[in-house]
C-alpha cells in the first residue's frame, strides 16, 4: 500500500506517492535530505493498480520508497536511471513540459 496526495495550483499539479512504512521518516546522506512528511505525502493509502493508473495521467510526481518507484516504472513516467538513493531510500520525480 501507498499513500497517494494530490496537490493542486492554477497551472498544474504534483502526485506525492510514499510507501506506507516510509511515512514521517527523515532519510539523509552525505549530500541529500528527504523529508517523508505526512504533511506533504500523507493522502489516501492506495493499492498498486491504482497508483499506477494515477501515474500515467500525472503532469508532475514525487516518489518515494520501493513499491512507489516500481509504480512510476511501470506507468512508465520514470525509469531505472531517473532514480536516486538517498540513505538507502529509492526516490524520483517526474515533471512534464507539455
Amino acid at each position: 500500500m501507498m499513500y497517494v496526495k494530490i496537490h493542486e495550483s492554477e497551472h498544474s499539479e504534483v502526485v506525492a506517492v510514499c510507501d506506507k512504512s516510509l511515512l514521517g521518516r527523515k532519510i539523509s546522506n552525505k549530500n541529500m535530505e528527504l523529508n517523508i512528511s505526512e504533511s506533504f505525502y500523507k493522502g489516501e493509502l492506495k493499492e498498486k493498480e491504482e497508483v499506477i493508473k494515477i501515474l500515467k495521467e500525472a503532469s508532475n510526481a514525487n516518489l518515494v520508497g520501493e513499491e512507489s518507484i516500481s509504480c512510476g516504472i511501470e506507468a512508465e513516467i520514470i525509469s531505472e536511471d531517473s532514480v536516486v538513493s538517498v540513505g538507502g531510500i529509492k526516490h524520483a520525480q517526474f515533471y512534464s513540459l507539455e
